[in-house]
Order: C-alpha cells, then sequence, then structure tokens
C-alpha cells in the first residue's frame, strides 16, 4: 500500500489537515479532538508538525500491512526536496511493516538557497530546546553551492529489520553495540 501522510491522518482525525492552512491553532483543536495529549499538540509550531505528531500518536502503531507513507510536510524533513506538486510537502517516504519503520528515504534537496534556510530553521529550533533539530553545516551548504547532481538516500536499517523478525518492542533491545544500552544490559 501506498498513501500519503495527510490520507492517513484524515482517516485517523476526521480532520482535512490541509484545509488549516496555517491555522497552528486548530490544527492543535482537531488533534486534541482525535486523541492526541493536549500537551504534546501544544508543543508543536506549525500545522505540518501537528499532522507528524497526529501520525505518530494516532497511525504509525496501526500499519500492520507493508505501507509505503509519502508526502511528508517540509518542517520536518530539511534536507527532502520540495514536491513537486504540493506546496507544504517534500519527496520522501517511510516503510511500515508490524507499525515499525523499517525505512526512510527521499530525494536530496540541491538548491543552496533553500537548505540555508531550512537550516536556519533548524537550529533555531535547536537554540529553543528541540533536541532532534540539527544545526547549520556550512561545509554541507559549500558543496551544494559548488553544485551537487541530482541524488536520493534510502537509509534500510539491519537492525530495524532483526527487530521485525525478533518481535523486539525497542532497536536497543537488538543493537550490536552492548555499551550503548542503558545501564550496561
Amino acid at each position: 500500500r501506498r498513501v500519503p501522510m495527510h490520507e492517513l491522518v484524515q482517516e485517523a482525525t476526521g480532520a482535512d489537515f490541509k484545509a488549516f492552512g496555517d491555522d497552528v491553532a486548530a490544527a492543535r483543536a482537531a488533534a486534541v479532538a482525535a486523541g492526541v495529549p493536549e500537551g504534546l499538540a501544544a508543543k508543536q509550531p506549525t500545522v505540518g508538525e501537528v499532522v507528524n505528531c497526529c501520525f505518530e500518536e494516532l497511525c504509525e502503531a496501526n500499519l500492520r500491512q507493508p505501507t509505503f507513507v509519502t508526502d511528508y510536510p517540509v518542517e520536518i524533513s530539511p534536507l527532502a526536496k520540495p514536491h513537486r506538486s504540493e506546496e507544504g510537502l517534500v519527496e520522501r517516504f517511510e516503510l511500515f511493516v508490524v507499525g515499525r519503520e523499517l525505512a526512510n528515504a527521499f530525494s536530496e534537496l540541491t538548491d543552496p538557497v533553500d537548505q540555508r534556510a531550512r537550516f536556519e530553521a533548524q537550529a533555531a529550533k535547536k537554540a529553543a530546546g528541540d533536541d532532534e533539530a540539527c544545526g547549520v553545516d556550512e561545509d554541507f551548504l559549500g558543496a551544494l553551492e559548488h553544485g551537487l547532481p541530482p541524488t536520493a538516500g534510502l537509509g534500510i536499517g539491519i537492525d530495524r529489520l532483526i527487530m521485525l523478525l525478533t518481535n523486539s518492542p525497542s532497536i536497543r533491545d537488538v543493537i550490536a553495540f552492548p555499551l550503548l544500552k542503558p545501564g550496561g544490559e
């Protein structure tokens, strides 16, 4: 199955988040009404991040059959190329099986001006306390400014595949580096 993230979220919430435009308050209210914890929804600064939050909280665990989730919000994909026909989305997909992400892939953004703006937005998030946000990578931007041909990336971790095969709930249960496990397990 191949389905855009917005469709999965709309099925789970009954709300069309595209209709909210930039109205973050309305998006948060719809998320809370659908069952997303209010405190979690309140932390999302954009509609795209509310959509992703709804997906993670309400949809992800229910993707039992192999499902390619496509068309992610630009706010959560700082390295991905803008979607060819849908504003506010990027060319990215993730593969989910048995409620777990097995692969992540996207077309690489090769526009240095757009990439700098996204890095700067990520750096602002990082400065505000977002642990998952990245900073500005000047070396990467320099490479883009010299010219990067169209590229794409695909990540399929063997650790995630082992999680699926062994029905392990956490990546830490299958990680090959025991020193990285908490408490020396």
